[in-house]
């Protein structure tokens, strides 16, 4: 038998780019018949499919009980059809087929969170990126479109019957069930197909688009939940009016839904019109949620919505592209993250997380392109590159274009591609033929692994009064990827006066061919100089303004230049960049904190008046986690917490009074603005910290007043952790209390869990005792996540006890969650950096638990970790 025109993945084999092939068979319309029962599902599907390639019919299925199969209403005998554990394949089938499949399937018994799975006493789907082929025999290909309607039926003690799209029909069919119809006008690939049955509440509004289309609202949830979901309908009309008003589109169906839920392994799902959400992305209110979670409800709300066009409307043509979709809404729902508070904290935060997770994943074994050329497990490569690394890459191509050709670039992609499947050339095609700018170069960035380190160096010439920036870029070595080549990076540069501080005007000569702008240049070649004329004095150069370029910046600045750049720099993200490169220098590699100490006495006071959330950026001290990220060998955790815990201590007696000053002065509750009122916040629990390191009975008084008499969770929250990792002697106390109020509402408990889990001095029984606690629940992906992510912000924490912890857990969910078990996998990824005997100690760790493993998300990651 011959099927290479649709080749189906064993369990252990690569797949690659290079053998794409489109699909045998279309399918113009499935029709499907969802019987939800309480120890078995029925599954009938109708698909009308058109042959458009040589071939068998290949339907892929995974864990389903097939009890019927039908083509054109006659049915197939075994001898007919070829059946495995991952695939249904059926020869000599006509140009023009009707395929009717019955299946049995068992959602509540379903722990991996794919397809139809159980929830508590919710049946909700998950079926990106193969989820699908868990619930019906089905083409489950991105590339494969089709116009669904679906009817759901279950017992009337699930009242709520959801699917995509628009509700045709709903009624009884007998005296305990009950059934809906929907049907979604739009095609999509069986990726974003939804349903949910349960018992929910409903926050309902509307939005009237700019066609005039008046859209019912709808957010399920559980109903003390409900006024939990505010925010997020706000944040919903608030994405709806932004895409209409940046990109011209509006919404395109007559209703759009949101469903919480609390056992789910992403943050949320885009499906078309149903979407699916994790607990902790839609539930926000400043009693149970913290600001910085409340600006992620916003952001993903956002961002699952803008996946309607990015995503939805248009599509990848395979799993390789998905940093196509991903990478361009997290670009855009960045941008509108930044109408809801500073643009410069705004870019500061998204440049943290790319700093913190994805610069490590291209530095470690784990690293691969944006755009990957081969995988084993899909789910493996929903990481920070994807996202982060391909959201950077079109903020690059955006900047050089400008408002008004980006913007024309992107509606050229629309008009072209809308009920498309397509790729990243298609993308870089449109944008550049709307924009009349050719950006084909950039294609490297997806293509290529490995961040870019861009080494500058300077001279200045007092006679001629000419400033020359000698540009050269570099990638490490990749035996996988030998002919790595230069790629489009823009470098945004100013020149400060040294004297006065103000900023020079740019005169640059011709030598430099791509100046795009003022103070933006396009750096594409091996090496190459800018020269700056009419310099009257040796400047003081800003580099990589507002991060013009996800690269590693090699440039001998002096701490003195550094400490300038601190009070000078008008770019908020720059005055910020300088503070973390002083405070590496003097962490990694010995330097005297004087500068920066003096830096901060005369800066804060007036950052702290005007913009309260960026001069609590502006203290940020790089995370033991992100200076071992620069650490390639010979890391040991222990010294990484020492030196940085001497310098906070340096710092916190240096500025003793400033902090407590500071701190009587704040009262977020007067602010009516959120984002003016989140930077008090902060400010505040950042004043507190510092004072705790006296370890005085005041600071701790102050510190449990705070948690005693807030309403908000955010100041509670920045108490709690003073008390708890400072030991003092109201943390036993305040952690009852938290959990006696908070014990019945997950995503505050959760925080309870992580700030135990992230004591600077946890030992492993009080480890265990959080792992065996009554309310750790396995099942429940957000609980784990909670404690893995305190416990590995404690590098000496996470590379003793916790390695242990680690590989048995992951052990344990290879079984039950794998998805889950492959990322939790991923923090030891740099274990071959520690120094001995540690190095070797993790190594045999992973080595004993490897013959034990047997899904492809945990085998492939761990593979890939140990050939490191």
């Amino acid at each position: 038998m011959n099927i290479a025109a649709n080749p189906v993945v064993q369990a252990d084999e690569t797949v690659y780019l290079k053998d794409y092939q489109k699909p045998t068979y279309l399918v113009e319309s499935v029709h499907l018949d969802i019987q939800v029962f309480d120890d078995y599902t029925i599954v009938n599907s109708v698909l009308h499919m058109q042959r458009q390639a040589e071939g068998p019919l290949v339907l892929l299925g995974r864990e389903l009980e097939l009890k019927c199969v039908k083509i054109n209403d006659d049915v197939l005998s075994e001898a007919q059809y070829q059946l495995d554990t991952e695939q249904l394949v059926i020869l000599n089938t006509p140009e023009k087929l009707k395929l009717e499949t019955s299946v049995h399937i068992h959602p509540e018994t379903n722990t991996m969170l794919e397809g139809l799975y159980k929830a508590g006493d919710l049946f909700v789907t998950q079926n990106e990126p193969e989820g699908f082929r868990k619930i019906t025999f089905y083409p489950d290909r991105p590339d494969v479109l089709s116009v669904f309607t679906t009817r759901v039926e279950a017992d009337k003690k699930y009242p709520i019957l959801l699917a995509n799209g628009n509700l045709l029909e709903k009624g009884e069919v007998n005296a305990t069930r009950h059934y809906a119809i929907w049907e979604d006008p739009t095609k999509k690939p069986a990726y974003l197909f939804a349903c949910v049955v349960g018992d929910l509440a409903v926050l309902k509004d509307h939005y009237v688009t700019s066609e005039g289309r008046d859209v019912a609202l709808e957010i399920y949830a559980i109903e003390k939940d409900i006024p939990k979901c505010h925010i997020a309908m706000e944040a919903l009309k608030h994405s709806m009016r932004w895409d209409e008003e940046h990109y011209g589109l509006p919404y395109d169906l007559d209703n759009y839904m949101i469903v919480a839920v609390s056992q789910f392994n992403m943050g949320a799902m885009e499906n078309k019109g149903l979407n699916i959400f994790n607990t902790a992305c839609v539930l926000a209110d400043e009693e149970y949620t913290t600001d910085g979670a409340i600006m992620r409800v916003q952001s993903v709300i956002a961002h699952e919505y803008f996946h309607n066009w990015t995503g939805n409307r248009i599509t990848c043509r395979d799993w390789f592209q998905l940093c196509l979709k991903e990478g361009l809404t997290v670009f855009r729902d960045q941008s509108f993250s930044e109408d809801l508070q500073s643009a410069a904290v705004q870019r500061i935060d998204d440049v943290s997380v790319l700093k913190s997770h994805q610069f490590p994943e291209d530095a470690g074994p784990l690293s691969h392109p944006p755009r990957p050329d081969h995988f084993v497990e899909i789910n493996n490569f929903y990481t920070a590159t994807v996202y982060e690394k391909g959201a950077e890459i079109n903020r690059m191509m955006a900047t050089l274009l400008g408002k008004a050709k980006y913007r024309a670039g992107t509606d050229e992609y629309f008009r072209r591609h809308d009920g498309q499947a397509v790729t990243v050339e298609d993308w870089i095609t449109s944008l550049s033929a709307g924009s009349g700018v050719d950006l084909s170069a950039f294609l490297r960035w997806y293509n290529q692994p490995g961040t870019p380190t861009l080494h500058v160096h300077a001279d200045y010439d007092a006679t001629a009064k000419t400033y020359q920036l000698s540009f050269k870029q570099s990638l490490k070595a990749n035996a996988k990827y030998p002919d790595l080549k230069a790629v489009p990076i823009p470098v945004a540069v100013a020149l400060f006066n040294p004297n006065t501080g103000e900023q020079y005007t740019l005169h640059s000569s011709d030598l430099f061919e791509n100046h795009v702008q003022d103070g933006m240049y396009l750096f594409d070649q091996d090496e190459a100089s800018i020269v700056f004329t009419d310099v009257a004095q040796a400047p003081v150069v800003s580099l990589l303004r507002n991060f013009s370029a996800p690269v590693n910046l090699v440039f001998d600045y002096s701490d003195d230049a550094l400490a300038f750049l601190i009070q000078h720099e008008t770019n908020g993200f720059n005055q910020w960049q300088a503070t973390q490169t002083l405070l590496e220098r003097i962490l990694l590699n010995g330097h005297a904190a004087q500068s920066y100490i003096d830096a901060l006495k005369h800066t804060l006071p007036a950052v702290v008046k005007k913009d309260p959330l960026l001069a609590s950026r502006l203290l940020d001290v790089p995370s033991e986690n992100y200076l071992a990220s620069l650490i390639d060998n010979n890391y040991s955790p222990e010294h990484v917490k020492a030196i940085r815990s001497q310098l906070i201590q340096t710092v916190a007696e240096a500025m003793g009074e400033f902090w407590k000053d500071t701190y009587k002065s704040l009262d977020p509750a007067k602010q009516s603005e959120f984002s003016q009122a989140m930077g008090e916040r902060a400010l505040k629990n950042i004043m507190l910290s510092y004072m705790a390191t006296q370890k005085d009975k005041e600071v701790f008084d102050l510190a449990f007043a705070q948690f005693s008499d807030s309403k908000n969770i955010t100041e509670r929250l920045g108490a709690l952790k003073v008390l708890v990792w400072y030991d003092a002697p109201q943390a036993t106390d305040a952690l009852a209390t938290f959990y006696t109020r908070f014990k019945d509402e997950p995503l505050a408990l959760d925080q309870w869990f992580m700030i135990q889990a992230a004591h600077p001095n946890l030992t492993e029984a009080q480890l265990k005792a959080l792992a065996t606690h009554p309310d750790y629940d396995l099942g429940t992906p957000n609980r784990i996540r909670a404690v893995i992510g305190g416990l590995n912000s404690r590098p000496v924490n996470a590379w003793s006890f916790g390695v242990q912890h680690a590989v048995e857990l992951a052990k344990y969910l290879d079984e039950k969650n794998p998805i889950i078990g492959s990322r939790l996998l991923q923090a030891l990824s740099r274990w071959y950096t520690l120094a001995e005997p540690k190095r070797s100690e993790v190594l045999q760790a992973l080595k004993d638990v490897q013959p034990s493993i047997r899904s492809k998300n945990v085998s492939e990651t761990l593979s890939s970790i140990l050939n490191a």
